[in-house]
């Protein structure tokens, strides 16, 4: 008898530690899953806050990849994306980030470097110049109103410099340039990518007004009967 009572009360412990468990491991799943919910939130709306880069867009003049070059038709690789536009038209900053470069010299002419994460975005044969104020550099183009200082962290969609032709160019263009890690990235597809997630969107949002209008226009007749 003494021993029954000895294995019912083993049983009872046995049965707490394994609810005990349970729990510990159901509690631990749900925690993951909070954890990369936001992760996948992220990662669907990946491109909805990009901005494209040029105001005033005219057309793309060079692609990304192997071409002859426009000085002396050697074959070269462009690595990255010419946007054409009127001299003076605004450039805006394709992604949020930090500033991690401003320069006036070399092929690029005057140009910024963004960094988002493991995205480094370059903008090239901008307007202005580089200065140094109190010890900091900065990206200045005093008639276009634009002052980017090295280090400074810059949202996506801001104004961040001005279409111009300084570094070597035959044109007014940005030379629009992505890497991610230290590999460089064609723009036209990440554009591509871009604007197919932000159409979605678009498309998303006037069904949604749709059917907002329709159980409004619903509400009206109900109320006039």
């Amino acid at each position: 008898m003494n021993q029954i009572i000895i294995n019912i009360k083993s049983f009872k412990y046995l049965a707490l530690i394994i609810i005990s468990l349970t729990v510990i491991l159901l509690s631990s799943n749900t925690l993951k899953a909070v954890e990369k919910k936001p992760q996948l939130v992220a990662t669907n709306n990946v491109w909805s806050s990009a901005s494209f880069p040029v105001e005033r867009f005219q057309r793309y003049t060079s692609p990304f990849g192997y071409r002859r070059s426009p000085r002396g038709g050697r074959l070269e690789f462009h690595n990255g994306l010419d946007i054409a536009a009127p001299q003076g038209s605004y450039i805006r900053n394709w992604w949020g980030g930090k500033v991690i470069k401003v320069g006036d010299r070399g092929a690029c002419g005057t140009h910024i470097i963004v960094q988002s994460g493991n995205w480094k975005h370059s903008y090239c044969h901008m307007k202005g110049g580089v200065q140094k104020i109190n010890g900091r550099l900065y990206m200045i183009d005093r008639a276009g109103g634009i002052k980017i200082a090295k280090g400074q962290q810059i949202p996506a969609g801001v104004r961040i410099g001005r279409i111009g032709m300084t570094g070597r160019t035959t044109g007014p263009h940005l030379h629009w340039v992505l890497r991610y890690g230290n590999n460089y990235v064609d723009p036209a597809q990440v554009l591509r990518a871009m604007y197919s997630k932000q159409a979605i969107r678009q498309t998303s949002n006037i069904r949604s007004n749709q059917r907002y209008q329709i159980k409004l226009e619903e509400s009206k007749v109900i109320s006039n009967q």
